[in-house]
């Protein structure tokens, strides 16, 4: 392939995360014709949304596109679910939408301090408005799917670890 590509050293089967949509499986490479110029492109499968997405090879470096977490990014993450939470007093649209940048960061640790600071205990949890689980949710699903992939797990119960970690 091109530089780009030798860059991230991608290969078919390997684990990526995209930004906005996490983690995701590389499928193939493959060259099409646009406009009389063949393109280069990278297809991932993102089999938890069932959804597929072809990059263009030279886009792949500004998109965000990495390969998975190395163990101490993900030790970092779980460090941070430990943390109690960050109490903030800014109005909820403020918020929300510096959780929704931090989630489509693509960085675990970010989006572990999300998960952290929407974390509701079940006694609690009618306290939470709906978009508030809903960005909780989002969060935890990427976290927890990564943290499957990084340590080879089942994301059930790598969710299931998240949660106790949070409830500690």
């Amino acid at each position: 392939m091109n530089k780009d590509n030798d860059s991230l050293n991608l290969e078919v089967g390997d684990l990526v995360v995209y930004p906005t949509y996490g983690v995701g499986q590389i499928e193939e490479f493959d060259t099409h014709t646009i406009d009389g110029n063949d393109h280069d492109f990278v297809l991932i499968n993102f089999k938890q949304d069932k959804m597929k997405l072809r990059i263009p090879m030279e886009k792949t470096a500004n998109s965000g596109l990495r390969k998975l977490s190395n163990k101490n990014r993900i030790s970092k993450a779980l460090e941070i679910l430990k943390e109690p939470p960050n109490q903030k007093k800014d109005m909820w649209i403020k918020r929300a939408k510096e959780y929704e940048k931090n989630i489509n960061s693509g960085d675990p640790v970010l989006i572990a301090e999300v998960v952290r600071d929407l974390h509701k205990n079940d006694e609690s949890l009618e306290q939470q408005s709906y978009s508030e689980r809903q960005i909780y949710l989002t969060a935890l699903n990427r976290l927890s799917n990564e943290y499957a992939a990084v340590e080879n797990i089942d994301k059930k119960i790598s969710k299931k670890k998240l949660e106790e970690t949070l409830n500690s």
